[in-house]
């Protein structure tokens, strides 16, 4: 290492009784920057803002300044608006990021590790408590929607999104497919 440069301990927790300890088991040993969430950190470090196109885009992810669709669902990342039949949905940012992943074309698989690192811009280290418990909710708030689409689990593998059974055979629109 040169001279400017020197690193940095980064501790992320939401229990701070966990950051305190680690705190004080590294007093000393460098900087160290504690976070209560991702979001902090994010505020901290921001992350250098590719522009579409650019290698690191993931295929299959929009920019989030294009509003994604699926059927009569609408989700504005921009905007911080997720709309099913023009009606606003109540959703958190992380369930609205969770939504904005599964709607990106082509609809398909997103794994746990993908979601993860797409959602919260960390690492999956294998631990999926945070991604199953952001989806349980998003779930719960998508089954109040008639005909709406629900985060179906891909057991092993990751989720995706589907429409209810009765609302069709699979497609947004409702409509069957013609042989």
């Amino acid at each position: 290492m040169s001279g400017s440069e020197f690193p940095i301990l980064v501790c992320v927790s939401s229990d701070a009784t966990v950051r305190q300890r680690v705190v004080q088991r590294l007093e000393g040993v460098g900087p160290v920057v504690i976070c209560a969430d991702l979001a902090q950190l994010r505020a901290v470090f921001p992350a250098p803002s590719a522009e579409p196109g650019e290698p690191g885009d993931e295929p299959g992810e929009r920019p989030a300044d294009r509003p994604a669709t699926w059927g009569d669902l609408m989700v504005d990342r921009a905007g911080h608006l997720v709309t099913w039949r023009g009606a606003p949905l109540g959703l958190t940012r992380t369930e609205r990021e969770l939504l904005a992943r599964l709607v990106s074309p082509p609809v398909t698989v997103w794994s746990y590790e993908r979601l993860f690192a797409s959602v919260w811009g960390g690492a999956y280290l294998g631990d999926t408590a945070i991604l199953h418990s952001a989806v349980k909710r998003l779930r719960r708030k998508l089954r109040t929607l008639p005909d709406g689409p629900q985060v179906q689990t891909v057991r092993g593998v990751g989720y995706r999104l589907s429409v209810p059974p009765e609302a069709g055979d699979g497609r947004p629109d409702g409509r069957s497919h013609q042989a």
